[in-house]
């Protein structure tokens, strides 16, 4: 009898379909969960524009209807932060701001998170109302704020 050393051909591509099937399961698990950890820096930008917000308030009694690089101003309504959140990806906006309340926006901006369609928009109002919007349009804010 002679010892057997090395592998078969058939036993190496045993081996390549196991990886294979791994890997189909394990990539898109993966590529959600990197998405969804990420949706964490548009509700931290969001909820920062908040404190900003209310700060600028106690300043000019009114709320800030645009972001703004340059100083702060209560005759133009500017407040001063960062159109972006901290690893940019996503931009923030105020689509509405006056005395009363305001309304403010976190859209997806570059990859990653461009490609998150469950979370398209991030909402928040001065009142406290958190709503978010997939990709068609639709409410999703259980989805994109509940987790």
């Amino acid at each position: 009898m002679r010892s057997q050393q090395g592998i078969t051909l058939i036993e190496l591509m045993v081996v390549v379909a196991i990886v294979a099937i791994l890997a189909t399961i394990a990539v898109p698990a993966y590529r959600d969960y990197v998405l969804r950890a990420n949706r964490t820096e548009g509700r931290a930008a969001l909820l920062a524009l908040a404190t900003a917000q209310e700060k600028f308030y106690l300043q000019c009694n009114s709320y800030a209807d645009q972001i703004s690089t340059s100083a702060t101003n209560c005759g133009t309504l500017n407040l001063q932060l960062p159109a972006a959140s901290e690893r940019g990806y996503y931009t923030l906006a105020i689509t509405s701001g006056d005395a009363q309340g305001w309304v403010a926006t976190a859209t997806p901006s570059g990859l990653p998170q461009s490609k998150d369609s469950k979370c398209q928009q991030f909402q928040l109002t001065s009142t406290g109302l958190k709503s978010a919007e997939n990709s068609g349009g639709d409410d999703n804010s259980l989805e994109c704020w509940g987790k």
